[in-house]
């Protein structure tokens, strides 16, 4: 069973955080360490733990966060000049909290991620 995580408890606003969107299915946020000017996670409300944990139930979730990301984007200013979504998977690929989650980032010229 997956564990409850610090997300958990910004989706139900029992902690704060700059939530900037919010709906049944996703919530949206700013990153606590911006890595870019505009840097904001997007989350499903499910909790799933790693991309590895997702099913085929999850098709429709996720592209929902896809929308959401295309929707921030445009609300930040960014979708013309440019941003970058990322998610990771696991501890090799740099996950920290285990409650799987979208980075969008922009506001600048983020350069070639890989070479």
């Amino acid at each position: 069973m997956a564990q409850e995580t610090i997300f958990s408890k910004i989706i139900r606003r029992e902690i704060p955080a700059d939530i900037v969107f919010q709906d049944d299915k996703v919530t949206a946020f700013r990153d606590i360490s911006p890595q870019a000017p505009t840097h904001i996670l997007i989350i499903p409300n499910k909790l799933i733990p790693t991309i590895n944990d997702i099913t085929e139930q999850d098709e429709t979730l996720l592209g929902h966060m896809m929308i959401v990301a295309a929707k921030i984007a445009n609300q930040e200013g960014i979708d013309e000049s440019g941003y970058r979504l990322i998610m990771n998977c696991n501890k090799d690929a740099g996950q920290e909290v285990f409650h799987i989650h979208m980075h969008l980032l922009g506001g600048k010229n983020l350069g070639r991620l890989i070479g």
